[in-house]
C-alpha cells in the first residue's frame, strides 16, 4: 500500500512539473501580427485622421472663381449648369377662394376645416387665364384630398408640408407644371 501512495504522489509532482513547463512555453514573444496591430493600426487611423482635417479646413477655393463661372442667378453658366426652374424667375400669387370643408375627427364627429391657399406662378396674368373649368377641377381635387384628412394629419410643420405638397401634386396635374410653382398655406383653421 506503501507503493501505492508513492506512486500517487510521484505522479501529482510529475503533473505539477508538466503544468509548470507549459506555462514556460505558451509565454512566447509577441507575434509580428501583434506589433503591427499595436503599432500600425494607430498610425493609420492619425493618418485618416489628418487627411479628413486637412479636407475639412483647407476650403473649397477661391469664392470669387465660383460665382464668375456660375454666373448671374437664373443664367445657365459656361459648364451647362444653374439656370432651371425656381432659380432667380419672378413668381407671382393668385389667392384661391377660401375653402371650408368637414373632416372627420377620428371619434365620430366631425370638426370644419377652413384654408386660404395661394398659387404661386410664373405667369403674372395666371388669375385671368384660369377658366372657370380647371377652377371646378382643382376645387374637386382639393376637397377630395383634405375630405380625407384629419385633424392629426395637419398637426406639426412635417403634417403641413406632406398636405402642401399633395395640393401642388394635383394642381399641377390639372394646370401643368409650368403654369403652378408652389401651393402656399396662408391660413389654416380647424374649429
Amino acid at each position: 500500500m506503501a507503493d501505492e501512495e508513492d506512486e500517487i504522489e510521484n505522479e501529482g509532482a510529475d503533473a505539477e512539473d508538466e503544468s509548470e513547463d507549459g506555462e514556460g512555453e505558451g509565454k512566447k514573444k509577441p507575434g509580428i501580427m501583434k506589433l503591427a496591430l499595436f503599432i500600425g493600426l494607430p498610425v493609420v487611423i492619425l493618418a485618416l485622421g489628418g487627411v479628413a482635417a486637412m479636407l475639412l479646413f483647407s476650403g473649397g477655393g477661391n469664392d470669387e472663381d465660383q460665382v464668375a463661372e456660375a454666373g448671374e442667378h437664373g443664367e445657365v453658366a459656361s459648364n451647362g449648369h444653374g439656370g432651371g426652374a425656381g432659380h432667380g424667375e419672378d413668381l407671382y400669387p393668385h389667392d384661391l377662394e377660401q375653402l371650408q370643408i368637414s373632416i372627420s375627427d377620428g371619434r365620430g364627429g366631425f370638426s370644419i376645416l377652413q384654408m386660404d391657399i395661394t398659387f404661386e406662378t410664373p405667369d403674372e396674368h395666371f388669375g385671368d387665364n384660369l377658366t372657370e373649368a380647371e377652377t371646378r377641377r382643382i376645387a374637386d381635387q382639393f376637397l377630395g384630398f383634405l375630405r380625407e384628412l384629419r385633424p392629426e394629419d395637419l398637426a406639426g410643420s412635417a403634417g403641413l408640408e406632406r398636405v402642401r405638397m399633395e395640393l401642388l401634386r394635383r394642381a399641377q396635374l390639372i394646370l401643368g407644371e409650368d403654369r403652378v410653382r408652389s401651393v402656399l398655406i396662408t391660413n389654416l383653421l380647424i374649429v
